[in-house]
């Protein structure tokens, strides 16, 4: 007797599934791509950015400079304060002995300086104590929120 839906006998079921094989199949490609490349991408220096507007510091702060040559110079941030070039093992005391206990530190480091270093610098006043510690930035005098 024929089948009423063909003529063959044989009953065609639909799959409601999905073939997901040639897209694990792309995946894995894609991964040993990745897997290639990425020790081919050197990392690079990048500029850090610059802010707007940063909240007024109260106290005078105690200013840690690096320049992009690794060398530390130290200043408290008053008018005409000069800054005093000084080791990276003698830093913790010389920022401890112009200090007090409100006293604000900020880094100032060249845009150019690797990250590594100055995240060594924050290290050490961190560990010796220092709780007020920023980051020194420049402000952009014209940015369009402050535009009136």
């Amino acid at each position: 007797m024929p089948s009423v839906r063909g003529g063959t006998g044989r009953n065609r079921r639909l799959k409601n599934e999905i073939n997901v094989v040639p897209y694990i199949d792309v995946m894995l490609v894609l991964l040993v791509i990745f897997m290639v490349t990425a020790p081919m991408i050197t990392p690079g220096l990048i500029e850090l950015p610059s802010v707007g507007q940063a909240s007024e510091v109260q106290a005078k702060p105690v200013e840690v400079q690096v320049s992009e040559d690794g060398k530390i110079a130290l200043r408290v941030r008053d008018a005409g304060a000069e800054f005093v070039e000084i080791n990276s093992e003698s830093l913790v005391n010389e920022v401890q002995s112009r200090m007090t206990a409100d006293t604000p530190v900020v880094i100032a480091a060249d845009g150019r300086v690797p990250y590594e270093t100055v995240m060594k610098v924050m290290d050490q006043l961190r560990s010796s104590g220092v709780t007020r510690l920023g980051l020194l930035v420049d402000q952009q005098p014209n940015t369009p929120a402050q535009a009136n």
